[in-house]
């Protein structure tokens, strides 16, 4: 008899558990509530989606290990993507001042939009399977008990229909209904959390200068550590040759959705970069504001029954600070940890399901303690208050923060576990104490670290008051 396994969600996470499923199954079936577009477009489903988005280097991977590399990186690039060396394709104004920047190294990431990146994943896993069907509706509940789950109730716009299932996988997102549908079954208790630092985000495309086309990633973090509200800023390049240009702050330091008070905001910020290059830009959009953007987070690991044949990723199993860049790569570690049971043949194994919703919590747990430990020192956070054990991790972040701006390895394990490719215990080998001890061997830089070209790109694009040229030059 054909074996089914049903995916609820057409977001990143739910096209990477199809991609992993395909393999074991005679047929995958992708449910999600939106027609999905026939190219790289927004959709209502996605509201996040027009704000910048990070494809770090240890999500990368999780990917290429789920579809070959040539059907990934290959496509992003070939459809306008960027490839960003964290070590030298970046320009980046930590708490602790401005980066060094380095030689190319492995450690890099992509960038481009969300709706490419959607699009080109949802390409390449139809160009690997012929066995996955996408099919327009709402997911009601689940089918089954406490013990197993064997399908799900969903609704088409033609009323409810029972749809049987050997496996099912809830990637349906931030609003998720998971916890609902367990009590139903009697699966109750469990343990939810939410820490929200009232982070509004405020994104507006542009067209890359001519001359800028190949300037680095420009950032100016946001300072946890000042008693006030956090306010930063990212030029990223994305396809197209555009800069999607995003703000973010916290409660008391919004950014705005007026476009004149857009500029004016990141020029009011530690460093006026970001705004100096964007005045001289052509704007392509209005100002898109988001403010869903808390930390949200499901214990579902923790559950004293879970029923087999179900796990649940993405957005629905935890949710971050779109400011760490972190979601789409703990969804695709998530995935990563079910194709490795996928193809073990071992999903129908009693308990696998358990064994994989634990594993999956793994990569949560260290992107949720990077970005909680950070949002809880902001002003008026509501769902916690900074601990004695938070208080001493933020003085010791600070300190290798400190030396990562001025040593390549010090910034290297950093990269490393905001990147995803270990947890945050990586901070604490006996290299990194080292480094956070002894400081940076470098002296602190009192200015960007720009090229010599690159900063004639910035003083022609530069149309502020405190700029050299009021009207634009050739460069």
């Amino acid at each position: 008899m054909p074996r089914t396994a049903i995916v609820i969600g057409a977001g990143l996470a739910g096209l990477l558990a199809a991609a992993a499923l395909f393999p074991a199954y005679d047929e995958v079936l992708v449910l999600d509530r939106d027609e999905l577009p026939d190219g790289p477009e927004h959709r209502r489903g996605l509201p996040q989606g027009r704000h910048a988005h990070l494809l770090m280097p240890g999500g990368l991977e999780a990917m290429e290990a789920l579809l070959p590399p040539a059907a990934i990186r290959e496509r992003l690039l070939s459809a306008g993507a960027h490839e960003i060396s964290l070590g030298a394709g970046m320009v980046v104004l930590s708490t602790e001042g401005w980066f060094h920047r380095w030689r190319k190294d492995g450690q890099l990431m992509i960038t481009c939009s969300r709706a490419l990146l959607d699009w080109v994943v949802r390409e390449a896993l139809l160009a690997t399977a012929n066995n996955i069907r996408f099919l327009q509706g709402q997911a009601l509940e689940l089918i089954g008990d406490a013990q197993k789950i064997s399908g799900i109730r969903i609704d088409t716009g033609s009323g409810p229909t029972d749809l049987d299932a050997d496996f099912v996988v809830d990637a349906s997102g931030r609003g998720s209904r998971i916890v609902k549908w367990l009590a139903t079954l009697g699966i109750t208790g469990i343990e939810e959390r939410t820490v929200d630092s009232g982070l509004v985000n405020a994104t507006r495309i542009y067209r890359t200068p001519p001359p800028a086309e190949n300037f680095p990633l420009t950032m100016v973090q946001a300072n946890p550590y000042q008693s006030l509200p956090g306010r930063s800023a990212v030029i990223v390049p994305i396809e197209d040759s555009r800069w999607m240009v995003s703000l973010a702050g916290t409660r008391g330091g919004e950014p705005p959705a007026n476009p004149d008070s857009f500029l004016q905001y990141t020029l009011d910020l530690p460093h006026p970069i970001v705004g100096q290059l964007i005045s001289g830009a052509e704007p392509l959009t209005d100002v898109v504001v988001s403010r869903s953007t808390s930390n949200a987070r499901r214990y579902l690991e923790k559950a004293r029954q879970w029923p087999d044949r179900l796990v649940v990723l993405g957005d629905a199993l935890a949710t971050f600070n779109p400011a760490y860049g972190q979601g789409m790569s703990v969804a695709a570690l998530g995935a990563q940890v079910l194709g490795r049971e996928a193809r073990r043949n071992a999903l129908h194994v009693p308990g696998a399901a358990r064994t994989i919703q634990r594993a999956a919590a793994r990569s949560v747990e260290a992107a949720w303690t990077l970005a909680v430990s950070q949002d809880v020192l902001y002003p008026e956070v509501r769902g916690g208050a900074p601990t004695l054990v938070d208080h001493l991790a933020a003085r010791y972040t600070r300190r290798l923060t400190k030396a990562a701006t001025g040593s390549y390895a010090a910034a290297s394990a950093l990269w490393t576990v905001t990147g995803l490719k270990a947890g945050p215990t990586h901070l604490l080998r006996p290299a990194s104490l080292l480094h956070a001890i002894t400081g940076p061997p470098l002296p602190a830089l009192s200015a960007p670290p720009l090229t010599p070209r690159e900063r004639q790109i910035m003083s022609a694009l530069d149309r502020t008051s405190g700029g050299a040229n009021p009207t634009p030059r050739p460069v």
